[in-house]
């Protein structure tokens, strides 16, 4: 696995630089819509808030240093990124998704895109030759999440980025499942990293944010300029939360995968449990992939029962304690969540159920509480 060597040390520190009038530790939280300038064109390098904000560019500096990036962009939501994304993309241009993804992020592609004259193809990423396969001269934007929401299939980061270097493709890895503590997409040659920072970067389910990092200064003068005129930015409140967030991303990471190992076991041994999908499993299918571009598997894990009914499943979500049946994932409490009614219902069931989402699918977000209360209250809604 890829090495974790002084992590923690880099999250508590990145973007944190003290306040120059008044030695404060935190960033502040710069709560104003514009700057007072000396003269037309001299300032101290802020002029509109939805074009410059301390408070976000310190945030946008710590994206920056977590995922080893040398730029990085703050949204006002995660499919905000991902629409910043899709904009640099014309009419008549080509996007090979993997075919496993968040239903938000399907909803995109599909309801908004497509109408613009943008052809999305599909595939199963999980092997690197069918986006080989799927690129044609018109490919200009690779879209991969691994591991994927919520059947956790993982994806050959760096076999998928030389596919696109060898094809002039932009690659864009939602990193969202993951967080910056167990993978590094650009360190794979990726070209743009996303996350939902809403999720384990906030990691406190308070707060609604997006994020773009990548190394290509174009990229990120272009990303920057769509930003900027779009004007999907998160306010200064949100971004100091989320700097927050950061500074304990690794213990809470750390408690995420630790949790998450005894919770998939768990669910395996359960004799009314049919499949368990977690990516640390050594027969799960590219768990070598994922051991090398990885330093740790997570808290997320989907599984279905035996009996895989919609009725079945419904009776577990309606009966956790501990877990609270709610969309979202990343926080430190745990959560409980059917896809087919809640975060993939925009996905067309045929779709769903052809890619392996079935309709008694149950897609847990292992919180960081005592894994023995989180154990047993899966025990006795399950029964």
């Amino acid at each position: 696995m890829s090495s974790s060597k002084n992590l923690g040390t880099k999250y508590i520190h990145a973007g944190a630089h003290p306040d120059p009038s008044t030695g404060a530790i935190m960033t502040p939280i710069y709560q104003t819509s514009t700057f007072v300038q000396a003269s037309p064109g001299v300032h101290k390098g802020y002029e509109y808030a939805r074009s410059q904000n301390p408070t976000r560019f310190a945030l946008e500096e710590a994206f920056a240093v977590i995922e080893n990036a040398q730029f990085g962009l703050a949204f006002s939501s995660g499919v905000a990124a991902t629409d910043a994304v899709m904009r640099l993309l014309v009419p008549g241009d080509e996007v090979v998704a993997a075919h496993d993804m968040y239903g938000g992020t399907y909803r995109l592609f599909s309801k908004v895109y497509e109408k613009m004259g943008i052809v999305f193809n599909y595939v199963d990423t999980a092997n690197a030759e069918n986006v080989a396969k799927a690129i044609t001269p018109k490919t200009k934007l690779i879209w991969i999440e691994t591991p994927t929401n919520p059947l956790m299939n993982i994806t050959d980061i760096e076999a998928v980025s030389n596919i696109g270097k060898k094809n002039n493709c932009i690659v864009c890895v939602d990193n969202t499942f993951a967080s910056p503590y167990l993978q590094n997409p650009l360190d794979q040659g990726a070209s743009i990293v996303m996350h939902s920072a809403t999720k384990y970067l906030g990691g406190h389910s308070d707060v609604i944010q997006g994020a773009l990092m990548m190394n290509d200064e174009s990229l990120r003068d272009q990303l920057y300029f769509i930003q900027k005129s779009t004007g999907a930015v998160p306010g200064p409140q949100d971004c100091f939360l989320v700097l927050r967030g950061i500074k304990t991303l690794h213990v809470r990471m750390q408690r995420h995968c630790e949790n998450g190992i005894k919770v998939a076991h768990y669910l395996r041994q359960h004799p009314k449990v049919g499949k368990v999908f977690w990516c640390g499993f050594e027969d799960h299918h590219n768990h070598d992939i994922a051991k090398k571009q990885m330093r740790g598997f997570g808290g997320m894990i989907s599984f279905t029962l035996k009996d895989d009914t919609v009725e079945a499943a419904t009776k577990v979500l309606s009966s956790t304690k501990i877990f609270s049946l709610a969309e979202s994932l990343g926080g430190v409490e745990s959560l409980i969540n059917h896809p087919a009614s809640m975060t993939h219902a925009s996905i067309p069931r045929d779709r769903r159920i052809a890619n392996g989402l079935s309709d008694g699918l149950i897609r847990l977000s292992v919180g960081i509480e005592d894994a023995e209360d989180i154990i047993e209250d899966l025990a006795q809604a399950i029964g």
